[in-house]
C-alpha cells in the first residue's frame, strides 16, 4: 500500500513537472525569425482562399474545395492527383505541383488557371482537359491579362509579348543595364509596383521605357559566394543611383497595339525632370490616363491620352501643395458607369475618395472625415457601393465598409472589434472574406454578405504560441512635442514581470513616412523579436512619432525638410514617459532600429548620448544628400535649395558626439541605402575619436534574407546583452 502510495505521489510530481516545463518553454530566434527553422510553426494559421465568381474556393497543395458561405461546410472540388493523372500531366516536367496558386478567371466556366514548372495552364476541372496553356516567360518582369490571354515579359532587357496561340513578338531590342523597358521606374516611388499595363481587353499594353543612362553608377561589389569554384575575384555590381540633387533619370510611356505590332509613344512632353505614375486605362481601352508630378513633388495632373495616336487629350485633375503631393493609387472606373471614376487625394487633409466624371468635372467627396482610406476593395454593383479598407473607428486599426456612393452612407461590414482587418472581394460584391487579427486574436476569418451584413466565422485559428511562456503586450497614448497630437505606443513587458524590479529598455524606433509600428494586429503588431528580449528579460517600447503613416496629410508632413527633428523631439517624450514608470532602468536605456529607423537611432545617440546607453543602427541614412532624388527630396528638397535642412539633419557633424556603444550593420550590397553612408559616418568618427563598432553581411542589400536573418538578430540580441544588460 506505501509503496503504491509512492508509486502515485512520483507519478503525480512527474505529471506536474513535464506540465510546468511545456507551459513554460521559451522560445528561440529559430522559432521567433522570419528566417528560422521552426518559424512556419510559429505563426499563426491561415486559409488560401479564392474566389470563382461569387463561389468561394479553399485552397490546399493537395486539393480544392467549394464552402459554403454560412455553413462554413466544404465539398471537395478536385484534387490535385487526380488532375494530374486525368489530363496527363503525370509526368514530372508537366504535372501540376500545387494548388494553392490556383486562380478561377472566368465565374461562369469550370475553368483553373494552375501552374507546373514551365507553363501557366487553363484546365477545365468538369471536363478534366488542358484546355489552354502558354510557357511561362519573364524572368525580369510579366503580366499576363486574363482576356485576351496574351502575356507581356521582360527577358534580356528587352520587351516581348506572346500571343495567346503562343506567338512571340519581340516589341523593343535596345534595351539593356541603361535603357529600361517594361520594369519599374522613379525607384518603385508613387505607388509604383511594375511597368506593364495591360488594358482592360488585353488589346493593348501600356510600359515604361527609363533611360538611366545619365544616372551615375553607385560602386557596389558583389563578393563571390563560399561554394563558387568558378570565380576567385570580387565583381563590380554597380547600381544606377541618382541622389538627391543629382541628375535624374528620363521616362517615356509606350502603348503597343498588340494586333499590329505598332508601338507609340504619349506625347507627354520634355521627360526632363518630371515624374510619370498611376497609369490606368478607361473601360474601352482606348484612352490612357497618368499622374504627372514635377520634380519638385508639390504639383500633380491627371492627363488622358489617345491610345491610338498618343495625342494628350488634356489635364482632366491639378492638385498642389506648398510642401509635397504624392500619389499613390491609379484612378478606378465605377463597373456601371464607364464615363466616372474614383479619385484618391489627400486634399482635405486626410486620404478620401471622390467621384469624378471624364471631364475633370468634380461629381462628390465619397468618403470625408479625420480618417483614411487604406484600400478600395471593388465595388458592389447591385447597391451601386463601394467597398473598402480605413480606419475610420480608431487610428490603429483597420476595418472593412460599404460605402453608398451616391450618399456618402458608410457601414462597417467586417466580422470582430477591435482589430486590424483584410478583405477579398467576390466578383460581384456580394460576399467578402474578412481576414483578421486582434491584439489577443492570432486569426478569425469571416466570410460576409455585404448586402445583409451578416458574418459568418467560417476559421478561427488556434494560439500556436500555447504553452510557451508569453510576456505582456500593452497599448496606449502619450502627447507628442506638440502637447496637442496623440501618438500611439506599445510596450512588451519583461517575461515574469515585477513591478518593483528594475529593467533595463530598448526603444525600437522606425518613424519615417509610409511605415507604422503600433496597430492593433496580434499582440498590437508586436515584431517577434521583442518578444524574444522580453524573455531575456528587456523591456521593449515603441512609439509612433509624427512623420508615420495613417494619421493624415498634417502629420505626416510635420517632418518636411527636416527629417528627424520633429521625430527625435516625439521619441524624446516617450523617454519622458518612460522616466515616469518606476520599473524602467533609465541608466540602461537602448535603441534599436533599421534603415530610416537606423538613421533614428544615431539620431537619438548622438543627440542625446547621457540618455542612450547602447543602440544597434541598422542600414541606417546617415545624410539626406546620399539618398535617392524621390524620396529625399519630396521629404527635403534638394541640397542646392534646403542646404540648412541637410546640414541640420545630416549625422556626420555629430560623430563627435557619441558617446554609448554603436553597432552599426549593413549589407555589402545595399542598394536602397548605400554602403558610403555608414563608410562616411566611420570615417568621421575616425577623424573624431569615437568608437562605434560596425559589421557587414557581405552579398546582402538592404536587408538581410532567409537563415541570416537569425544570425542578425541574434548578434544585435549579444550587443544589448554584452553592453545594457
Amino acid at each position: 500500500m506505501k509503496t503504491n502510495r509512492r508509486q502515485g505521489l512520483i507519478l503525480l510530481l512527474m505529471t506536474v513537472m513535464a506540465f510546468t516545463a511545456v507551459a513554460q518553454q521559451q522560445f528561440t530566434l529559430e522559432d521567433l525569425n522570419f528566417g528560422g527553422k521552426n518559424y512556419r510553426n510559429m505563426v499563426p494559421k491561415n486559409r488560401s482562399l479564392a474566389w470563382w465568381g461569387d463561389q468561394l474556393v479553399h485552397l490546399s497543395a493537395d486539393t480544392c474545395w467549394t464552402v459554403d458561405p454560412v455553413k462554413g461546410k466544404e465539398k471537395v472540388l478536385f484534387t490535385r492527383d487526380r488532375l494530374n493523372k486525368d489530363t496527363g500531366l503525370s509526368a514530372d516536367s508537366l504535372q501540376v505541383m500545387s494548388l494553392q496558386s490556383a486562380s478561377f478567371p472566368e465565374s461562369g466556366k469550370p475553368l483553373v488557371m494552375l501552374y507546373n514548372n514551365n507553363e501557366r495552364m487553363l484546365v477545365n476541372f468538369k471536363t478534366r482537359k488542358v484546355e489552354w496553356r502558354q510557357r511561362l516567360q519573364g524572368s525580369q518582369a510579366a503580366e499576363w491579362n486574363e482576356v485576351s490571354r496574351a502575356n507581356a515579359y521582360v527577358e534580356n532587357d528587352n520587351l516581348y509579348v506572346t500571343d495567346a496561340s503562343g506567338n512571340t513578338r519581340q516589341v523593343t531590342s535596345d534595351g539593356s543595364r541603361d535603357l529600361v523597358y517594361g520594369q519599374s521606374v522613379h525607384r518603385n516611388e508613387f505607388g509604383i509596383e511594375g511597368g506593364l499595363f495591360w488594358n482592360p481587353d488585353g488589346t493593348r499594353l501600356a510600359f515604361y521605357r527609363m533611360d538611366q543612362s545619365m544616372v551615375t553608377d553607385y560602386p557596389l561589389v558583389d563578393v563571390p559566394e563560399l561554394d563558387d569554384t568558378t570565380r576567385y575575384i570580387a565583381e563590380p555590381a554597380p547600381e544606377k543611383y541618382p541622389m538627391a540633387g543629382q541628375t535624374s533619370h528620363l521616362v517615356w510611356v509606350g502603348v503597343l497595339e498588340v494586333a499590329t505590332g505598332d508601338t507609340l509613344y504619349l506625347k507627354a512632353g520634355d521627360p526632363t525632370d518630371r515624374y510619370f505614375s498611376n497609369i490606368a486605362w478607361n473601360p474601352n481601352g482606348n484612352i490612357v490616363y497618368m499622374m504627372e508630378g514635377n520634380r519638385d513633388q508639390n504639383v500633380v495632373d491627371l492627363v488622358a491620352y489617345d491610345a491610338a495616336t498618343g495625342n494628350r487629350i488634356g489635364s482632366i485633375y491639378h492638385e498642389e501643395h506648398p510642401k509635397y503631393v504624392e500619389p499613390q493609387n491609379p484612378i478606378t472606373f465605377l463597373p456601371w458607369d464607364k464615363e466616372k471614376f474614383i479619385l484618391w487625394s489627400e486634399k482635405d487633409g486626410y486620404n478620401h475618395l471622390y467621384l469624378y466624371d471624364t471631364q475633370g468635372n468634380e461629381l462628390k467627396q465619397i468618403t470625408r472625415g479625420n480618417w483614411v482610406v487604406m484600400d478600395l476593395l471593388g465595388f458592389d454593383e447591385q447597391s451601386k457601393s463601394v467597398i473598402i479598407a480605413a480606419n475610420a473607428d480608431n487610428p490603429i486599426q483597420q476595418n472593412l465598409y460599404r460605402v453608398d456612393i451616391a450618399t456618402g452612407e458608410r457601414v462597417r461590414i467586417d466580422e470582430g472589434g477591435h482589430g486590424w482587418h483584410y478583405g477579398l472581394l467576390s466578383s460581384t460584391g456580394r460576399w467578402l472574406i474578412d481576414n483578421y487579427q486582434e491584439p489577443d486574436v492570432p486569426r478569425n476569418i469571416a466570410i460576409v454578405d455585404t448586402r445583409a451584413n451578416r458574418q459568418y466565422r467560417y476559421f478561427t485559428a488556434p494560439d500556436p504560441w500555447e504553452g510557451y511562456t508569453v510576456p505582456e503586450y500593452r497599448c496606449g497614448t502619450i502627447k507628442a512635442a506638440d502637447d496637442v497630437t496623440d501618438l500611439y505606443y506599445r510596450m512588451v513587458m519583461p517575461v515574469d514581470f515585477d513591478p518593483t524590479k528594475k529593467y533595463p529598455t530598448v526603444v525600437y524606433v522606425y518613424g519615417g513616412p509610409h511605415a507604422h509600428n503600433v496597430d492593433a494586429h496580434w499582440h498590437w503588431g508586436s515584431r517577434s523579436w521583442e518578444t524574444y528580449m522580453a524573455q531575456r528579460g528587456y523591456l521593449l517600447f515603441i512609439l509612433d512619432n509624427r512623420g508615420s503613416e495613417n494619421r493624415g496629410r498634417d502629420f505626416e508632413q510635420a517632418t518636411f525638410r527636416h527629417l528627424g527633428q520633429v521625430e527625435m523631439q516625439d521619441q524624446m517624450r516617450g523617454v519622458d514617459f518612460l522616466r515616469t514608470l518606476n520599473y524602467v532602468d533609465t541608466t540602461r536605456l537602448g535603441v534599436h532600429g533599421w534603415s530610416f529607423g537606423g538613421f533614428m537611432t544615431i539620431t537619438l545617440m548622438t543627440n542625446y548620448p547621457d540618455v542612450f546607453k547602447v543602440g544597434v543602427a541598422g542600414g541606417p541614412v546617415i545624410d539626406w544628400k546620399w539618398y535617392e532624388v524621390m524620396y529625399g527630396e519630396r521629404y527635403m528638397d534638394t541640397p542646392q535649395t534646403n542646404p540648412d535642412g541637410y546640414e541640420q539633419t545630416s549625422l556626420i557633424s555629430k560623430a563627435a558626439d557619441l558617446k554609448g556603444r554603436l553597432q552599426i550593420i549593413i549589407g555589402l550590397n545595399d542598394p536602397t541605402v548605400v554602403p558610403q553612408h555608414a563608410y562616411s559616418f566611420i570615417k568621421a568618427c575616425i577623424a573624431a575619436g569615437t568608437q562605434p563598432d560596425f559589421y557587414v553581411y557581405p552579398g546582402q542589400g538592404h536587408n538581410m534574407r532567409g537563415h541570416q536573418s537569425v544570425h542578425l538578430h541574434e548578434r544585435i540580441t549579444r550587443y544589448f546583452d554584452d553592453y545594457l544588460k
